[in-house]
């Protein structure tokens, strides 16, 4: 199972010029691990996989976000920052209630 950061971070890391390798790097995964994200995220008709016909390399290929790809990757930009926000929340009542503990005791 992959997790939606996991996912999120590979569908940002897609652009028209990418591969495995440079993705890999990007978010600090191994290749084989990038492999598999892409081909789960691939049958789930969330990028399509297109091999280059003009290539010489006939083992390179393109990753493009589908519609749906598009839509995932906006809704689990949005879960990702409403966590950070609410983490951030928790963080600033905590440092608040630190601060009142302080101030009480001085």
């Amino acid at each position: 199972m992959i997790n939606d950061y996991t996912q999120l971070q590979v569908l940002r890391s897609i652009t028209e010029d990418t591969s495995q390798p440079k993705i890999a790097k990007k978010i600090g995964y191994s290749v084989g691990k990038v492999n598999f994200i892409i081909k789960a995220l691939a049958e789930k008709g969330l990028i399509k996989v297109e091999n280059f016909s003009n290539s010489n390399n006939k083992l390179k290929y393109k990753y493009l976000l589908t519609d749906e790809g598009i839509k995932e990757k906006i809704s689990l930009t949005k879960k990702f920052i409403q966590r950070k926000k609410a983490e951030y929340e928790e963080l600033q009542r905590e440092l608040e209630e630190d601060n009142l503990k302080w101030t009480s005791n001085g």
